[in-house]
């Protein structure tokens, strides 16, 4: 039996508990940190997961997932170099961070997995994309894949690509969510109430979702079958075009893909 140890219970730290113990992991197998003693026993309370401190999780864990801030990560390293046993699994979700920084401060030949995850974890649809660092064979890959396989999807992807991976799946359920909200608001603008423009965008998002995955059409095709000629859906595409609704999106994304860059230079000294 794997032990996990997650580092940091903030918002993604909270979705993998969740996750994995929805996913058939038992309390027993699970340990986090938290530096807020409210969160922790709100956690505890929640999840029947016990919190513990970073030597703890080091001596107990079979694998260590580290789930702080970027700007948190060199205290938490600090204190967990000098405790950390060279057989553990280190499992990086740390948006931006490189394998590198983690193998500069940890001893020498502990492997190192970079994962960019994103929320739809806490519901068991997370899309997670892992790399490997220096130290970690295709073993270590094998572990987090079963690891992240109970919440979602996972994909093998070069290191090189992280930074691309963070701006279009870590952050892209915000766009979907910043989409649903402005859809939303134009319903109750044409008269609905929220309620029913509520229900009618979400059960949408979620049957165009499944046509995408189901279908396995290219979504241009999917599209077009919605849009008829001289129709209301080409008329509501041409405002699309018009207010550079695609231009955004893909300079949107850019920024995010050069945003998790600077992340990770800003500890590359």
């Amino acid at each position: 039996m794997t032990t996990i140890a997650v580092l940091g219970a903030g918002k993604i730290g909270e979705a993998l508990l969740s996750g994995l113990l929805a996913g058939g992991r038992t309390p027993d197998e699970l340990l986090f940190t938290e530096r807020y003693a409210e969160r922790s026993a709100e956690l505890t309370k929640r999840y029947g997961v016990h919190a513990v401190d970073v030597p703890t999780a080091a001596a107990r864990a079979d694998v260590l997932v580290i789930a702080v801030k970027p700007q948190d990560i060199e205290p938490v390293l600090t204190e967990l170099a000098p405790v950390i046993g060279a057989d553990r699994l280190v499992v990086s979700l740390c948006a931006g961070l490189p394998t590198s920084l983690f193998e500069r401060m940890l001893p020498e030949g502990i492997p190192v997995v970079r994962v960019m995850p994103n929320t739809p974890m806490v519901v068991g649809e997370a899309m997670s994309a892992i790399s490997a660092g220096k130290h970690a064979k295709p073993e270590h890959l094998s572990i987090v894949e079963d690891l992240l396989g109970v919440v979602g999807k996972v994909v093998r992807v070069p290191e090189s690509q992280q930074d691309a991976v963070t701006a279009l799946s870590g952050s892209g359920p915000a766009y979907f969510f910043y989409l649903v909200e402005a859809m939303i608001d134009a319903g109750i603008l044409l008269g609905l109430p929220r309620a029913v423009a509520e229900k009618l965008i979400i059960q949408s998002a979620v049957g165009a979702a499944q046509m995408l995955a189901q279908t396995g059409e290219h979504p241009v095709t999917l599209r077009e079958a919605v849009t008829s000629p001289a129709g209301t859906t080409i008329m509501a595409i041409r405002e699309l075009e018009r207010h550079g609704v695609r231009a955004a999106l893909l300079a949107a994304i850019e920024a995010a893909r050069d945003r998790s860059v600077e992340l990770g230079k800003a500890h590359e000294s």
